[in-house]
């Protein structure tokens, strides 16, 4: 199948997403909106940040908005200190997290955090020859621990009869910044593969194996231009390269993001949280053959109250934004998201719209 702690001066190199429009349109649009807004974080979700922006900001011509991708621990990293006013991220927060201030925020305010962007991993692979792959996550997880090294190892050709794969040596790409791409794929790995993955389930990659890049597109470049490469990405910068088939249950699914906002669905929530938190724990194991349990889901963090009035009232309006059907759409067709159900989109949009 084909398909970086930052500094607000940062928002103007050249990762970030800087557009700026008039008119109005999408019933989002406010005219005595003006202001700017910076946000830092996921880089998985940059594209949806793109598109979101450019339609935000026709619809709010006097209100500019900047999202640098710089990696969702660098993201919320950046909102903690103050650098920026929102965070994307790959991952909730932390229970630590949770617990920390930020010069954002008004005294005593809390931190929210709602997803806004969900989205399959994929397993990309460069391999001369070979475009059809099913790769179960014991296999992965001996791949990206290092004790499957070639190509043609048993435990690959098991799982994929017919195919031919070359004695290679395997390449593994993995990030080498924090990122929230990287706790999902070690927690998939960790909840489905627990027998060989034991490596701690983070935003840093757990092992000293095979080959580190920073950020998606970093990753998917190495792939690219590699031989005999794998590695894992959001799926939306897949691009034209080979993804392999996860096997859930009995079957082997290739992503979707039908299958990606299934496995969202059906999953419970991260207990202990408050109402303004909408942490989602995925169901790694579920044998539903129409689900695809390896996705991130990208959240945006802020404060409940802000310290600046003003900018509190831009964040709103932006947030709110994202978790409408349009937003959700817009991102479907030009990131390739699985948009957020209707019951899902009305719980985040509650809580945004009680920011000060």
């Amino acid at each position: 199948m084909k398909s970086s702690f930052i500094k607000v001066a940062a928002v103007a190199a050249t990762l970030t997403i800087a557009l700026t429009g008039c008119a109005a349109n999408e019933g989002n649009g406010n005219a005595d909106l003006t202001g700017t807004i910076n946000g830092a974080g996921s880089s998985a979700m940059g594209s949806a940040q793109e598109a979101w922006i450019a339609a935000y900001q026709t619809a709010n011509g006097g209100v500019n908005v900047n999202y640098d991708p710089t990696g969702s621990g660098a993201g919320r990293e950046a909102f903690f200190s103050g650098a920026v006013s929102f965070a994307g991220s790959d991952s909730s927060l932390k229970d630590e997290e949770i617990l920390l201030t930020s010069t954002n925020c008004a005294p005593d305010s809390k931190f929210f955090e709602v997803p806004v962007y969900v989205s399959p991993i994929a397993v990309i692979f460069n391999v001369e020859g070979v475009t059809d792959l099913n790769l179960s996550s014991t296999t992965l997880a001996g791949i990206f621990k290092g004790t499957i090294k070639k190509w043609n190892d048993a435990a690959i050709l098991a799982e994929n009869p017919g195919v031919n794969l070359p004695s290679a040596t395997i390449t593994a790409v993995h990030r080498s910044d924090d990122s929230g791409t990287t706790k999902n794929f070690t927690d998939y790995l960790s909840k489905t593969a627990s027998a060989i993955w034991d490596g701690e389930v983070s935003d840093t990659f757990p092992y000293q194996t095979g080959e580190g890049a920073k950020g998606t597109s970093g990753v998917v470049d190495a792939v690219k231009n590699g031989k005999n490469t794998i590695g894992y990405a959001d799926a939306s910068k897949a691009g034209d390269l080979s993804t392999a088939k996860l096997k859930v249950g009995e079957t082997w699914v290739a992503y979707s993001a039908a299958a990606a906002a299934k496995i969202v669905e059906t999953s419970p929530r991260v207990e202990g949280r408050d109402a303004n938190d909408m942490a989602v724990k995925l169901d790694r194991n579920s044998t539903d053959g129409t689900t695809y349990p390896l996705v991130l889901i990208s959240y945006v963090i802020g404060c409940t109250d802000y310290a600046d009035d003003e900018v509190g009232a831009l964040v709103k309006s932006y947030l709110g934004y994202l978790v409408t059907e349009a937003a959700q759409s817009n991102a479907a067709t030009n990131a390739g998201a699985a948009p957020l159900t209707a019951s899902v989109r009305e719980e985040a949009a509650a809580i945004i719209n009680n920011i000060k």
